[in-house]
């Protein structure tokens, strides 16, 4: 694998999806190139080296494809937050606004312990609201956040202003140029 790849070059810019005025950065451009996927988790790898982690939270959907492999190398329990209705079990909901509307997740009530420690993994950190609501969730339930893993920061938006006070690192990060 090669000592530095340029990870933008990766991933494709769609204009004016999924509204006019946004520049999408799509991500399965990156997923198909397998040497590009396996230096991504490597790095957010790298990030997290030395750190206990119990459990990885991951937010629908695009979340899941990172988490569930950091969650399987690490060792470490995966759990998904998910749109409202779609768990089975007793859940608890936090909304939130994205950039293009409200939201809301739930994750089930037993699915972090108090005390574990847990790694919050996403692909994006735009205006911040996701991550900030799966921070409360987490911390509803007792866990100890010990870091937030993204592979793209869209650093014009802010996001970062969000979940202040908490480990958070980026892969790649875009300016509004770009």
């Amino acid at each position: 694998m090669a000592e530095k790849m340029d990870i933008k070059s990766k991933i494709r810019t769609v204009p004016h999806f999924p509204k006019e005025g946004v520049m999408f950065k799509d991500i399965t451009t990156l997923l198909q190139d397998s040497d590009a996927f396996r230096y991504v988790i490597a790095e957010m790898l790298k990030k997290i080296e030395g750190k206990k982690i119990d459990k990885v939270v991951s937010a629908e959907s695009r979340g899941f494809i990172f988490g569930s492999v950091l969650a399987h190398e690490l060792g470490a329990g995966f759990v998904p937050l998910r749109k409202p209705g779609k768990l089975p079990a007793k859940t608890i909901k936090e909304e939130f606004d994205t950039e293009y509307s409200k939201d809301a997740f739930e994750i089930h009530e037993d699915s972090v312990k108090k005390g574990e420690n847990v790694l919050i993994v996403d692909d994006l950190l735009a205006t911040g609201g996701t991550l900030k609501a799966s921070v409360k969730l987490i911390e509803r339930l007792g866990g100890n956040i010990v870091g937030i893993s993204v592979l793209i920061e869209l650093d014009f938006l802010g996001g970062r202003d969000k979940v202040k006070g908490y480990d958070v690192f980026s892969i790649v990060n875009y300016s509004a140029e770009e």
